[in-house]
């Protein structure tokens, strides 16, 4: 970074008031030259203001089998897996017996980010991600050895499922009827666009042009583009692939964790397509942002592979001022890093048809984060990640920028970037001044491989922590930022150190691993959460997964839902009126914990979306 680059007096009031840099003095509790953060109590000096963008008081912490929302808000299932899209789509079968062609008609399991598309006052398309699927629960065996359909069946509970639905008196209902509903699965043709298209790594025997792909899977949490379409994310892709025959990884495949030996999914079992000895160039066709027209039923999915492939979390997109298209990305693991892409054309909001290509060409940037020493906070730098740039040569095994873009991260490990604790979700906050980035957890953070460094400063990194950044002078496009840590998650009622978080985390609110973020139009930061539920230990008083309300003005945060066993809280969006909130509870009964929801009794546990509304049908923009 420039020695010259200074700072505003607007950040430096927002740094004031998120962290005392004085309480983050090294000490012997966590080691390392370079490390940031004390073994000691945290102070804040947030505004002592009472926030004015809460209506309702924090819920205790729960281990209940059920959502609960504070007083005056209302809960209601919209939709759960296996659910019928369709008029001809069988009911879902509780047994786990239900075929392939069953599931391809009904919604995906797991589902995870989405967005809410308006089409009338009282009518609108939903847009979700299906990301995995719990195989003890999709089948009526243990799921240890899958059948071809078994396959095909997992394939079709991946993917993306798009519903329209209407407004019935206050509540929405999904239409089985709706002209637009559509599944989007592992077996779907898409196409490959941007520099990585028909190269030679990503041809196989099947598709010798290296263009026509078959499906999407493990999409994770997604974006919404300004121009109306829907940008799905691929992340965990490594599970999908495995080999029959014994296989040595090679060095690309280890960075992105494709084994050579059986899958989690076990796909290769019957489908050659995964089998990595039988189609090595498979693997590099996934890990991909899929930008998908969701207003044409019979339009083509579309790669974009200008953005980079690794494991993407979701896709936070702003258009600068001057009219260029910012998309920002995190990669979730342990050590890797944060991703941003400027588009080479710029938005025209009087040419639609003209913005559909935004995504196709620009340039893809990777974050270096510096840090001070005694604060939490620091300067950063975007580095470009173009051919023939940044030691991204031939030499250093790039041919050309296809393979910069295929082997990301690989790049962004030559041109220095920083390892982060597994950035997740990304937002962007409404005024555009500040970008949010959670980073969930790392408890590889502290070894030789991964030193605490400014934003990642604790070492085993149980809680996780929010980070955000200021671009300078208000431009997205400029390669340099400032940042701070918004808060770091812990338990105030287990440690009174640095594990305790910062002090707006407090024994009513405290959490860990923020996952799902966003903004809503009055600016509330909406935090969810996918970390440990035994509720002892370290996790004592934290109960199960739950999401969160903070005001970025003043710190404060508010625990304003929490979920039922064994779930993560994941994806959110709401209604055009912003009436409505849609958020996801994704795996109940993870690992066969004693889940019921959402039918109770003795049913399946099943992955929903639910709607929450305010008793007075009050907007969440106000």
């Amino acid at each position: 970074m420039k020695d010259h680059l200074t700072k505003s007096p607007e950040l430096e009031s927002l740094i004031a008031n998120v962290l005392s840099r004085r309480t983050f003095l090294q000490s012997a509790g966590l080691v390392g030259a370079g490390t940031f953060l004390a073994g000691m109590p945290i102070k804040q000096a947030f505004s002592a203001a009472p926030s004015t963008l809460f209506d309702f008081q924090s819920i205790p912490a729960s281990t209940s089998d059920t959502v609960i929302v504070p007083k005056n808000y209302r809960a209601e299932v919209l939709i759960s897996w296996g659910d019928p899209l369709f008029p001809n789509a069988p009911p879902f079968d509780p047994s786990g017996k239900g075929n392939a062609a069953s599931q391809a008609l009904q919604f995906g399991d797991n589902n995870d980010g989405m967005s809410c598309f308006p089409l009338s006052a009282d009518r609108a398309l939903m847009v979700v991600n299906n990301e995995y699927t719990n195989q003890k629960y999709l089948f009526d065996h243990d799921g240890s050895s899958l059948t071809a359909d078994d396959v095909a069946k997992s394939q079709a509970a991946h993917g993306i499922s798009i519903f329209e639905i209407i407004r019935k008196d206050s509540a929405w209902a999904l239409d089985q009827n709706g002209k637009l509903n559509r599944r989007i699965t592992a077996n779907t043709l898409m196409h490959m666009t941007g520099p990585a298209a028909g190269h030679r790594l990503l041809k196989t025997q099947a598709d010798p042009t290296g263009t026509q792909i078959l499906g999407t899977f493990n999409n994770c949490s997604n974006g919404k583009t300004p121009w109306g379409t829907y940008l799905t994310c691929e992340e965990n892709v490594n599970f999908n692939f495995g080999s029959i025959a014994p296989h040595q990884q090679s060095a690309e495949q280890k960075r992105y964790d494709i084994k050579g030996d059986k899958s989690y999914y076990q796909w290769e079992q019957h489908d050659p397509r995964f089998d990595i000895v039988k189609n090595p160039n498979e693997p590099n066709r996934f890990g991909w942002i899929v930008e998908i027209d969701p207003m044409n039923p019979d339009s083509i999915p579309q790669k974009r592979s200008a953005l980079g492939r690794f494991k993407h979390e979701n896709a936070a997109i702003t258009v600068n001022k001057d009219g260029h298209v910012v998309v920002y990305m995190g990669d979730d693991q342990k050590g890797e890093h944060i991703y941003r892409f400027v588009s080479k054309n710029k938005f025209d909001e009087n040419k639609p048809q003209q913005n559909r290509d935004l995504l196709e060409e620009g340039t893809l940037y990777v974050a270096r984060f510096n840090g001070e020493f005694d604060a939490l906070r620091g300067r950063g730098e975007w580095l470009e990640l173009t051919h023939g740039k940044n030691g991204l040569t031939t030499e250093a095994g790039f041919a050309d920028q296809a393979e910069v873009l295929i082997y990301a991260r690989k790049a962004a490990s030559i041109v220095g970037a920083t390892k982060m604790d597994r950035p997740e979700w990304i937002a962007v906050h409404p005024d555009q001044s500040t970008v949010y980035c959670t980073l969930t957890n790392n408890s590889d953070r502290g070894s030789a491989d991964q030193p605490v460094n400014g934003p990642n400063p604790r070492q085993d990194n149980s809680y996780g922590q929010i980070v955000r950044w200021h671009p300078l002078l208000g431009d997205h496009t400029n390669n340099e930022f400032e940042w701070d840590l918004y808060l770091l998650a812990g338990n105030p009622s287990v440690y009174h150190d640095a594990r305790a978080g910062t002090s707006n985390v407090t024994p009513d609110n405290m959490f860990n691993s923020p996952d799902g973020i966003g903004f809503d139009a009055a600016g509330r930061l909406w935090i969810l959460t996918d970390g440990k539920d035994s509720n002892k230990g370290k996790f004592a008083g934290m109960g199960n997964n739950q999401m969160l309300c903070s005001d970025p003005n003043t710190g404060e945060i508010r625990r304003f839902m929490t979920g039922p066993i064994g779930c993560e809280i994941t994806g959110l969006c709401f209604s055009e009126d912003n009436k409505t909130l849609f958020v996801g509870i994704q795996h109940p009964g993870e690992d066969k914990a004693p889940s019921h929801f959402p039918a109770g009794g003795n049913s399946k546990p099943r992955s929903s979306i639910m709607m929450i509304h305010r008793e007075n049908e009050k907007s969440f923009a106000e």
